[in-house]
């Protein structure tokens, strides 16, 4: 087996008309993605309703998170937050005038409990 370091900032896409997600990594309910947006939001009254929680990092442009109790984070490059299984949220900007990187995390409801 050949062992290859990867850079999460390289081979990004210069014209995405949707935002592009890459997964990574799978297994035993975790899921780990890349997702390169510029200038996508979520459509107007849509809400991500997920069944497990999420923790994002920001480690290139910036965007904003908007909660439906109409909280607001910022996310600029090493922000990160976790976001609850069934927590209602979208993504209420990024960046138009260039990419903007995540990480994601998608995992079991629990596990985040358990880690405490």
């Amino acid at each position: 087996m050949i062992h290859e370091a990867k850079n999460l900032l390289n081979e990004l896409p210069t014209d995405l008309a949707e935002e592009q997600f890459t997964t990574l990594c799978e297994a035993d309910g975790l899921r780990i993605e890349r997702i390169v947006s510029r200038g996508q939001t979520s459509p107007p009254g849509f809400w991500y309703d997920q069944d497990r929680s999420e923790w994002v990092v920001v480690l290139q442009g910036e965007a904003l998170i908007e909660f439906d109790d109409g909280q607001t984070v910022r996310l600029r490059p090493g922000s990160h937050l976790e976001i609850p299984a069934h927590q209602k949220h979208r993504v209420a900007w990024t960046d138009p005038n260039g990419p903007t990187v995540w990480l994601a995390v998608h995992f079991a409801a629990d596990a985040a409990r358990r880690g405490q």
